[in-house]
């Protein structure tokens, strides 16, 4: 299981999976400066080397013999504003840099370029070897595209966590436009949900398919009464007109049957969310899963108008991979 991370209600920006890459490195010659934004946790392979040292799962640049510090650029995959990182140098013991440093810019269109001005968004902080460093970035209160993330002067990190929510400009979206309006590349967060024990709600609303049963949401072995559940902000308010279900390389595990409740929220925190949720209307009603497909909605779903958020439930427990909201945005 992951670490956990005090930026509750939030996504990692700076997930490969979302799209996020580095396109600028000033050296990554030990390991390569994408594996930092790999979602899994780092890994230790004890012995393996390659050409060029020992395997290690992270960014890691050469000993530097002259001034200066390394750097890279990030482009995040979804736009969004910052509200904590996680800068990990797990494995990283003798070979950690001694301190850090975050930039960000916002880019309409294209890539940083020389003229491009940076704010500082981390100033330069402390690190040490093997640990998690989590920091408060929640000052800043505009969306940003892009990363300049500076070691000093050279070294390795494991995992690079930027932890916000993420940003789109709607007024680009035609009214008449089908959108999936849960996707975290659309503003959707997963905010709440029984119990996550193989596999986080985050993943119900990755782009693409599954790659595995791990890439998806699963829920431990219910031994008790009851029914697991997972609760999603949409990114705009909408009118939902499909929901597909899909329980992708979940075989002996997926979910008996599921339904979904919504709702149009209006005031309260999101720390309440969950109490809500147990008085919004049925969207769609209980309906029959298969192992390893996608079960597409529409003509079951009920007429609920414009909503905000939405509730997942499955019966008894299980997995699903991914769900998708597909409707047009309300501007009402």
């Amino acid at each position: 299981m992951q670490t956990s991370h005090p930026y509750k209600r939030t996504i990692n920006l700076a997930d490969a999976r979302l799209g996020t890459q580095a396109i600028f490195v000033t050296d990554d010659w030990f390991a390569d400066v994408n594996r930092m934004l790999q979602p899994e946790p780092p890994v230790w392979k004890e012995g393996v080397f390659d050409d060029n040292g020992k395997w290690m799962d992270g960014w890691e640049s050469r000993r530097k013999r002259f001034e200066g510090y390394d750097h890279a650029i990030i482009r995040l995959g979804v736009p969004g504003f910052i509200r904590g990182v996680d800068i990990d140098t797990s494995y990283f013991t003798g070979n950690y840099p001694p301190s850090a440093s975050l930039e960000a810019c916002f880019c309409a269109e294209g890539d940083p370029t020389a003229q491009t001005h940076w704010t500082p968004i981390l100033p330069a902080v402390d690190l040490q070897g093997n640990s998690h460093h989590f920091h408060d970035t929640s000052h800043q209160d505009q969306p940003w595209t892009h990363l300049r993330f500076n070691i000093y002067p050279d070294g390795g990190v494991a995992r690079l966590r930027v932890y916000g929510m993420p940003y789109r400009d709607w007024s680009d979206v035609a009214d008449d436009e089908q959108i999936d309006l849960a996707a975290a590349l659309n503003g959707g967060r997963a905010l709440a949900c029984s119990d996550e024990h193989y596999g986080t709600i985050s993943n119900l609303i990755n782009p693409g398919r599954g790659i595995n049963m791990g890439d998806g949401w699963e829920t431990a072995r219910r031994r008790t009464p009851g029914y697991d559940w997972a609760i999603l902000s949409l990114g705009h308010p909408g009118v939902v007109e499909k929901i597909i279900v899909d329980t992708l390389h979940f075989k002996g595990n997926y979910p008996d049957s599921c339904s979904i409740q919504a709702a149009y929220v209006k005031g309260g925190t999101e720390s309440q969310i969950e109490t809500q949720s147990l008085y919004w209307k049925e969207l769609l009603p209980s309906q029959k899963l298969q192992m390893h497909q996608e079960h597409e909605f529409s003509v079951e779903l009920k007429d609920l108008g414009p909503i905000t958020h939405l509730r997942l439930n499955i019966f008894p427990d299980g997995g699903v991979s991914r769900l998708r909201v597909l409707g047009h945005v309300y501007r009402g």
